[in-house]
């Protein structure tokens, strides 16, 4: 029989009451999906998308590297063919030769003359 004392569940989302399991927060699938997605947007989303926008960086320059090499050579332009942003990076280094060399994560890429980039991954 069940517990007609307990308070009535309401749907977290549009405030109707919930029927079925206990544990139940939702009354359907638009009221979980409307909920979930207000909760992701916000300074989260902004989060997530410079995330985002970095490991796709990284990807790019990782398929332009060979397995068996540490370096490749590729033209500007085709990696913002690819979808490259330039704007996003993890971190630069600098060496004493005074080359700033532009990372994501463990890729990165020299700017060299005529628009090429040399591309190197980390040790």
């Amino acid at each position: 029989m069940p517990n007609t004392n307990a308070p009535e569940k309401l749907c977290l989302s549009c405030q109707k009451p919930v029927k079925g399991r206990a544990d139940k927060k939702f009354c359907d699938d638009f009221c979980r999906n409307h909920y979930n997605n207000s909760m992701k947007s916000g300074p989260e989303k902004l989060i997530r998308d410079v995330n985002t926008a970095l490991r796709r960086n990284r990807k790019i320059l990782q398929d332009r590297v060979k397995p068996t090499e540490r370096t490749a050579t590729v033209h500007r332009n085709k990696l913002l063919a690819l979808g490259f942003q330039f704007n996003y990076m993890t971190h630069q280094y600098r060496t004493k030769k005074a080359q700033t060399y532009i990372f994501c994560y463990d890729y990165g890429y020299l700017p060299l003359a005529n628009n090429w980039l040399l591309i190197v991954r980390k040790k």
